[in-house]
């Protein structure tokens, strides 16, 4: 039976091609999305949006920040999680960090983060002595961090509160949360999987090892860390009335998350908006949208305008140091010339 679907999914790709599938939903999430918010919006109050936007507590701006800020720590172990699984301990955390914060705020924004994320990686590891392929390598095992991470976070929390998941998929609860029973069974069963015997991914140059049992639980804890810290950053800005649980809360954002990006579009712009409007219909237009927008201003455009500083500071620094080292080198090439050249007059001299 495998065989078969395997077959079919082969002469499927090679007929059509499975990357005109992917645009294709990406373009049917947008556009949904597109009516969504043109349909929940466009008797927007706009001097409503500002009041609200001024309204919002400082006090909830400022923990919303810190929620950014240590959301944003964690994914640095992201990158030194997989820098270590792939053998690389000569690169220091202090690396590690960097690429992580500037990849995941680059590629955040820009959109097709599997990409600009990459390429933003490459250019700070390959200084270090990595290879493109150990940058892939990399890259892979960040992203099933993050992946693992959404599945124990989405499993537990649709399993605990299925409604939630309900004004997002428009299933039934009891749907929802067979589902969350059985994304759980598949992740104890890859746990299980992994736990002892080494399991390894690709081919020749492009093996991994996968990270055995109790290194996949560290993955585990170090996305759902970092989804909880985003989670509670949302939690802090939307309404405070009428009440939501923090569970509640986090199922839709994440869910919301996943699917921005799935559309592929910059931040997830328009398609996190219309799917956070639509499950959150119990608040207030105008202050949910105020929350929103904040939320974007703290871990979106806050962090991208601090990574180009970084990125930017660090190629200036680069530049003049590679310059350095040539003036250096040229100055040590005429010197040795000039001795050179003095030998020999003194040689003819004699």
């Amino acid at each position: 039976m495998f065989a078969r679907v395997r077959k079919a999914a082969q002469r499927f790709g090679e007929r059509f091609g499975w990357k005109w599938i992917g645009a294709l939903l990406s373009l049917v999430i947008i556009a949904t999305a597109a009516v969504v918010l043109y349909r929940t919006l466009h008797d927007l109050d706009f001097d409503d949006l500002l009041a609200a936007i001024k309204a919002t507590s400082k006090l909830d701006i400022l923990l919303a920040g810190l929620c950014v800020a240590a959301g944003y720590f964690t994914l640095t172990f992201y990158d030194l999680f997989a820098l270590r699984t792939i053998r690389r301990d000569d690169v220091p955390y202090r690396v590690a960090a960097l690429a992580g914060f500037t990849s995941y705020s680059v590629g955040h924004n820009v959109g097709a983060s599997v990409f600009t994320g990459g390429a933003v990686r490459y250019r700070i590891y390959s200084a270090h002595g990595l290879s493109a392929v150990e940058v892939a390598k990399v890259c892979f095992i960040a992203g099933l961090t993050f992946w693992l991470g959404n599945a124990t976070v989405l499993g537990l929390g649709i399993a605990y509160a299925p409604e939630a998941a309900s004004q997002i998929d428009q299933l039934p609860p009891w749907i929802n949360r067979i589902l969350a029973l059985g994304a759980l069974t598949i992740l104890v069963g890859y746990v299980a999987w992994v736990w002892k015997t080494p399991r390894l991914v690709g081919r020749q140059n492009w093996e991994v090892a996968l990270p055995n049992g109790p290194l996949t639980l560290l993955q585990i804890f170090i996305g759902i860390v970092d989804l909880a810290c985003c989670a509670a950053a949302m939690y802090m800005l939307v309404p405070h009335e009428p009440y939501i649980s923090f569970v509640t809360l986090a199922v839709i954002f994440v869910s919301a998350t996943l699917l921005g990006f799935a559309s592929h579009s910059p931040g997830g712009l328009g398609v996190f908006d219309a799917a956070m409007l639509v499950a959150l219909w119990q608040f207030n237009k105008e202050e949910l949208l105020a929350g929103l927008l904040l939320f974007r201003l703290l871990y979106y455009i806050t962090p991208f305008a601090c990574a180009l500083v970084v990125l930017g500071t660090r190629e200036v620094w680069l530049n003049v140091r590679a310059r350095r080292a040539a003036l250096c080198a040229a100055e040590g090439r005429a010197g040795s010339l000039s001795g050179s050249g003095g030998g020999r007059r003194k040689r003819d001299v004699a």
